[in-house]
């Protein structure tokens, strides 16, 4: 078979002249109806098989935006209750209920969602992308979200809601006799699971998607803060998963993890959740910097002062939120040499804070400022954000934190943190960028009024709160006697929480209200990044052609851009072949490497996303059976999208992209996307696996009883078979690949089977090796047990690839040139067997050793 040359052929960089060569008005009326054939949107009810980016990132934002008013509704009916003393407006039960749920729904169906519905939406844009690498994943993880957050927020209507508030701290949630806990812990698994899937798409959008030209140090400021709070919840969910797993199996199953009489610890869950849950923090606040990192230098009409220290501040944000979470953990007795250090942790992320606030002012001094509707909501958010910074200071000390630790002060400063750092920009975001979604204009009174009304009632409801925590007002009480002098605070703060609905209420009115004026001119605000190339009308296909970048700001640097685009003087401007592509890039300097055959509308996401929903949220009402059947449906759906639509062997190779240069539409490794979105899904992986081998060694550190020198350890000859099985089975998927690219398609074929049949030897070896072990009354073998059925599930999932592999080989779908899969299934066997390796470890040595 005759190797095939995948390199690019062609001229790159573009030259003047040939930016300048003139295109046929002939040829290019051809070329936009056949993009607009290939990319039109379809209606009626085959509108929901929608997966592009647009129609997508609409349905997340409106989706986020509902769950956020049903959250808010929950405070409003809290604060009634709150505002008198011995109210009885709300039973405790219910009011409990509310408070999780408001929580809850504002983090998990609000603030993480909107941000990626956000990026879904913007991203291609900012880049001059068609649409993001996988479309299809995009729409799977939104219908996931929508279902899960549907079951979440719904069982408040049946008085099932969780009540054990937003941390679900052992043994109040453990313990709880309803399904609250349970639907906490499903549902929101389950939408965890879709925003990790969104966030490898936005990381592999950002590092593959960009314009050709558009090197990392010339990316959008928003992009740049995608890629860190991508990374951010690749590191900071998986966790947070992994202490939903054990905290089920618990809940389930009786294995006392988070039971300190049955030699578990109940910390163990608040480290698992605060190592999610502060990184969450910054996950929500840095996309809102973002937006106003897009917002400043437009309103100051010049590029933002300081770009380097601003995604360096970014990226340490990042990095340093990890580091603090023990600073939610100040009362539990930690030693004092801990709280030190994440006291002084807390402060330091201060100053990464700061220079990005320090850099928004810079530019706007520098700048030809004119105030408009955006830039009054950032001013505001900046204002309030600040104010919630200071306090955090103060509780970042933790002797101040010991004395408003669970009162009103918290709920103060978390609200200010929030509130700012998230929601009044996220506002500033829909005005500035509503032209660009709608090709309509809201309106500037309204926006005033709303403006107003919510900063207005926010300090309201909020400032005086510092005084209540200050008074002692503990949190999450749902009344409280009216001899305390919390009385007038909290009817202030109740007329305040009414204030700001009043400004939602204007604000929604104005997103929905007919009659909005249309958008005449493309780019409103005069802006200088790519979203703002879009025409006036708006094509489902984008950008009519995928410009080449030399400068941050195109549109004020780039002579003849837009005209160009327009033309389609740069690539893909065309699709002779009738499918939907966008152009991929090198990961440092954006050169093209390929052009991207991106996946169309289908049923099929709908139908996986609902058979997904149906195996996490049956067993809420212990039904397994028919859960395990809705998983394999699932795993049924999953594997006929990916077999039909990724992965094609193409009819041609090489085909024209534009500027006279030819580019492949196949690639495998590191050049194709699928690749970079095994890597980034494995590092979430293992993260997870990480977490609950942590366990092992916080009840060692924890428990004197948790290693008795009596203990049943899992049996050695076992665990050793494993080892061999699965460690064969992966040098054998290894050799599997460099067989067939050397085309000895016999032999790879061979070798894939074998691989097969020695990971389901292994998948056995593993699971006799604990079956003596009693999970139910020691936390070692709990532990043991945990980390077995992780394992496990891997060993089963990385079967089923081999399985797919194989199967593609003999069907043609995988042969010497077109081993993409082999390249993948390779990537996740490398992960895998790091894991089975440090399974070994913990089964054999570890026990001994310890």
């Amino acid at each position: 078979m005759t190797r095939i040359d995948r390199r690019p052929q062609g001229v790159y960089p573009p030259t003047e002249a040939m930016l300048a060569e003139p295109v046929d008005p002939a040829i290019a009326r051809a070329q936009e109806e056949r993009l607009t054939e290939v990319w039109k949107t379809k209606t009626g009810l085959r509108y929901l098989m929608s997966v592009n980016n647009t129609e997508i990132g609409k349905w997340y934002t409106l989706t986020a935006l509902a769950f956020m008013l049903g959250a808010g509704v929950l405070a409003l009916l809290m604060r009634v209750q709150l505002a008198f003393p011995g109210m009885r407006f709300l039973d405790a039960e219910t009011f409990n209920q509310f408070f999780t749920m408001h929580g809850s729904a504002m983090m998990f169906l609000f603030a993480v969602p909107l941000f990626e519905a956000m990026a879904i939406l913007l991203l291609p844009a900012f880049l001059g992308a068609r649409d993001m690498p996988f479309p299809r994943l995009s729409a799977y993880g939104y219908w996931s979200f929508l279902i899960g957050g549907t079951f979440v927020l719904g069982s408040v209507l049946f008085g099932a809601a969780p009540s054990s508030g937003w941390f679900m701290y052992p043994p109040l949630a453990t313990e709880d006799p309803g399904i609250g806990s349970d639907i906490w812990l499903l549902g929101l698994s389950f939408i965890e699971i879709a925003s990790i899937a969104a966030a490898v798409e936005l990381i592999v959008g950002v590092l593959k998607c960009r314009p050709p030209g558009m090197r990392v140090n010339m990316m959008p400021l928003y992009a740049w803060y995608v890629l860190v709070v991508g990374g951010m919840i690749l590191f900071a969910f998986p966790p947070l998963i992994a202490g939903d797993l054990l905290f089920e199996l618990e809940r389930a199953l009786d294995w006392p993890f988070f039971d300190p009489t049955r030699g578990g610890d109940p910390l163990f869950w608040q480290h698992l959740f605060w190592i999610f849950g502060h990184p969450e923090v910054y996950i929500v606040f840095l996309p809102s910097i973002a937006i106003a990192a897009m917002i400043v230098p437009t309103v100051a009409q010049r590029p933002i002062v300081g770009y380097s220290w601003i995604v360096l501040s970014a990226v340490g944000t990042g990095f340093l939120s990890f580091g603090l979470w023990v600073h939610h953990m100040f009362t539990t007795g930690l030693p004092n040499i801990s709280l030190a250090f994440f006291s002084a942790a807390s402060e330091a992320v201060v100053i990464p804070t700061g220079i990005q606030l320090f850099v928004f002012v810079a530019t706007l001094m520098v700048g030809r400022v004119k105030i408009n509707l955006p830039m009054l909501w950032i001013a505001g958010a900046l204002a309030i954000f600040t104010a919630g910074g200071l306090t955090g200071v103060m509780v970042a000390i933790a002797p101040f934190d010991w004395q408003v630790h669970d009162t009103y002060f918290v709920v103060a400063h978390l609200h200010y943190t929030l509130f700012g750092g998230t929601v009044l920009p996220v506002m500033a975001g829909v005005y500035y960028f509503y032209p660009f979604f709608t090709k309509r204009l809201l309106s500037v009174r309204l926006g005033r009024w709303a403006f107003w009304l919510i900063f207005g009632g926010f300090n309201l409801c909020f400032l005086p709160m510092h005084l209540t925590g200050l008074r002692g007002m503990p949190r999450r009480v749902f009344t409280y006697p009216g001899d305390l002098g919390w009385n007038l605070l909290n009817l202030i703060s109740t007329v305040g929480s009414f204030i700001i609905a009043a400004g939602f209420v204007i604000f929604v009115y104005d997103l929905l209200r007919p009659g909005k004026p249309r958008l005449t001119v493309r780019n409103p605000w005069k802006a200088g990044t790519l979203e703002w190339t879009d025409t006036v009308k708006g094509e489902d296909w984008g950008v009519r052609s995928i410009p080449y970048i030399t400068s941050r700001y195109p549109l004020w640097d780039q002579e003849k851009l837009v005209e160009r685009m327009d033309a389609g003087r740069f690539y893909l401007p065309d699709t002779e072949e009738g499918h939907r592509e966008t152009l991929i890039t090198s990961v440092i300097d954006a050169r093209p490497v390929m052009v991207q055959r991106v996946t169309g509308d289908a049923w099929i996401t709908i139908w996986a996303a609902i058979f997904t929903g149906g195996a996490f949220i049956l067993p809420t009402f212990h039904m397994y059976r028919p859960a395990i059947v809705c998983g394999a449906f699932a795993i049924v759906c999953v594997l006929y999208w990916l077999w039909t639509s990724t992965a094609c062997v193409p009819k041609r190779q090489m085909v024209d992209a534009g500027l006279g240069l030819k580019l492949p539409v196949y690639a495998s490794g590191p050049e194709a996307v699928g690749w970079w979105a095994m890597w980034i899904t494995m590092l979430g992986d293992a993260t997870a696996f990480a977490s609950i081998v942590f366990g092992f060694f916080f009840y060692w550190t924890a428990r004197a009883d948790f290693l008795p020198p009596d203990a049943l350890h899992a049996d050695p000859v076992l665990v050793a078979a494993m080892l061999v099985c699965l460690g064969t089975s992966w040098a054998l998927t290894l050799g599997a690949r460099r067989l067939n690219r050397a085309e000895h398609v016999g032999a790879a074929r061979a070798a894939l089977a074998a691989a097969l049949m020695l990971a389901i030897g292994g998948g056995a070896a593993l699971g006799l090796s604990v079956l003596d072990l009693t999970p139910t009354v020691s936390t070692y073998h709990a532990i043991i047990c945990a980390i077995a059925i992780w394992t496990g599930a891997h060993v089963a999932l990385g079967v089923l690839m081999q399985a797919y592999a194989l199967a593609g080989s003999l069907f043609g779908k995988v042969d010497p040139n077109h081993d993409a899969i082999l390249w993948n299934i390779t990537l996740y066997w490398h992960f895998h067997a790091l894991t089975v390796l440090v399974t070994a470890a913990m089964f054999g040595l570890a026990p001994r050793l310890l």
